[in-house]
């Protein structure tokens, strides 16, 4: 097996994807998707960060993020798989442990995750468009606004979607 290079030593806006284990839908449950967005903002503010966008679908996560220092990345990505995987498990064996006692393994992600390093704003709001057109795609939505788990209503309507979204300096 190959390791995998995370490339975070300059300032750039890192697009981020991760699944469920076995691409299972453990983000079907509103309840669940609101601890995906409520450790998003957490560990962010922890680390100084901004969300630039994000979109929670039923059985993964594409978020758009960046942080005034290197190296943060994977401290980042380690605090909120690890912290969300607990909060996710205790919902399941909490208020679903006919489904959650079927699954075999209690993983909730893959071990991996995917960045994508973005240097310009043509690629950012590039990706951005890509999150935001998921649940279109995937048919769970008609428009990106009619999706309550993703910051397109933030960029559409100037709603709050949970997570403060900002752009990075630079890029405005």
């Amino acid at each position: 097996m190959t390791k995998r290079k995370v490339y975070d030593n300059e300032r750039h806006v890192h697009f981020v994807t991760f699944s469920c284990y076995h691409r299972r839908q453990l983000l079907q449950s509103d309840r669940a998707k609101r601890i995906v967005i409520g450790h998003l903002g957490a560990k962010l503010t922890r680390r100084n960060g901004l969300c630039i966008g994000f979109v929670i679908m039923p059985d993964h996560v594409h978020a758009l993020v960046w942080f005034p220092e290197t190296g943060q990345l994977s401290g980042f990505m380690n605090e909120w798989k690890g912290q969300t995987s607990l909060a996710i498990r205790q919902l399941y064996e909490a208020h679903f442990p006919e489904y959650w006692s079927k699954v075999k393994q209690t993983s909730v992600w893959q071990t991996r995750y995917y960045d994508f390093n973005v240097f310009t704003r043509p690629k950012l709001e590039e990706k951005l468009t890509y999150m935001h057109m998921n649940p279109v795609r995937a048919g769970l939505a008609q428009k990106i606004i009619d999706w309550p788990w993703s910051s397109a209503r933030w960029y559409e309507q100037s709603q709050s979607v949970g997570v403060p979204i900002s752009w990075p300096p630079g890029m405005e």
